[in-house]
């Protein structure tokens, strides 16, 4: 991951025991007794993520979140599996250590890998940080070279065949993404029927015979190291999401991420990421790129860009849903609520012509 730095005490209610996780390093890597110190990363808003210093070593922990969960969400053990499997394949997958399915230890399945060293872009670029245009947009060229890369990893060769069925993609996630937002949704957000409508009206054909896909695929999950007097992708992280299916919806699915500086000022303002900075590639030219550089053909991807910014709503909601609940007391969640409704009222936009790519 990323320093040192960036990682803090873990939040309250989100500790690890220092003893269990230290005689799970003994009993699994051999790993030397001794002082263990336990530090969280502050970024992301689904499962916990730990940085592990145990005998000069550093390791990675994941563990889902407490309370309760969608059933098919924070699968620690299919994860494992994803990451054991692909890295002979995908060589940017950081390598998986030990899983652990038993809750007595830790309260929740976990797993263990390895830590990669680099940098992380988070909403600004560190203050240490300058890309001049030319830097920025090179960046942006290797981050759709990656991706594509992704998608044309021979799936069933790295053993990966087993985690879905490519064919009628498209329809699931809509159907499925608009299931989960009336299953989450609190009075204070939009009822989006419409929307859903929009999106199960004018859904595009399955785009080819699938692929595997990230479906979390964005500068915060992807670890950058220099290269040629800039900085080039050596990692890709959180793999939670994983799955086989249609790699335009993937993209969609990134796209949603990328706020560019001449967006609305409330979609702006809830930006997670240094996409505006000058250099980066705008949204269409990011498509343009990835089908040049994929050889993949598509088009209608206002359907695309708007399911990416919906999907990104309803996950958005359901983190919110669990911190109404009181299903966690982290504070950076209370304004949740607020991107749910400017990112569904953008995805509505698009839909009805009114925002552009």
């Amino acid at each position: 991951m990323t320093d040192a730095g960036e990682t803090r005490a873990p939040r309250p209610g989100e500790e690890l025991d220092p003893a269990a996780v230290s005689a799970f390093l003994s009993d699994e890597l051999g790993a030397e007794a001794g002082e263990i110190v336990i530090r969280q990363f502050p970024g992301g808003a689904s499962n916990l993520t730990y940085l592990i210093a145990a005998g000069g070593r550093d390791y990675v922990l994941r563990r889902p979140p407490s309370g309760t969960k969608a059933r098919s969400a924070h699968d620690m053990g299919r994860e494992f599996r994803i990451l054991s499997r692909i890295h002979d394949a995908f060589p940017y997958a950081p390598r998986p250590l030990a899983y652990c399915d038993d809750p007595a230890l830790l309260g929740e399945p976990f797993y263990l890998m390895e830590r990669l060293q680099g940098l992380i872009l988070r909403r600004d670029l560190p203050a240490d940080l300058s890309l001049d245009a030319a830097e920025a947009r090179a960046l942006c060229e290797n981050l759709v070279a990656v991706h594509a890369e992704l998608h044309d990893v021979d799936y069933a060769a790295a053993g990966l065949a087993e985690l879905g069925h490519p064919e009628g993609y498209v329809a699931r996630q809509v159907a499925g993404w608009s299931k989960r937002y009336r299953n989450a949704r609190t009075d204070d957000v939009p009822e989006n029927e419409a929307l859903m409508k929009w999106l199960a009206d004018n859904q595009p054909p399955d785009s080819g015979s699938g692929a595997l896909i990230h479906n979390d695929y964005k500068f915060d999950n992807v670890v950058l190291s220099p290269a040629d007097g800039g900085w080039r992708i050596s990692g890709v992280l959180d793999w939670e999401m994983a799955t086989l299916g249609d790699p335009l919806m993937d993209l969609g699915a990134s796209l949603a991420y990328w706020v560019q500086a001449d967006d609305p000022p409330e979609l702006r303002q809830i930006r997670m990421l240094p996409t505006q900075i000058p250099g980066m590639l705008t949204r269409r030219e990011l498509i343009d790129r990835y089908l040049r550089v994929s050889g993949r053909e598509g088009a209608n991807f206002e359907f695309y860009y708007a399911y990416g910014l919906f999907r990104l709503a309803v996950i958005v909601q359901q983190i919110y849903y669990r911190y109404v609940q009181g299903q966690t007391a982290n504070p950076r969640f209370a304004d949740f609520g607020r991107y749910c409704t400017v990112l569904s009222g953008v995805a509505g936009a698009v839909a009805e012509g009114r925002q552009r790519i």
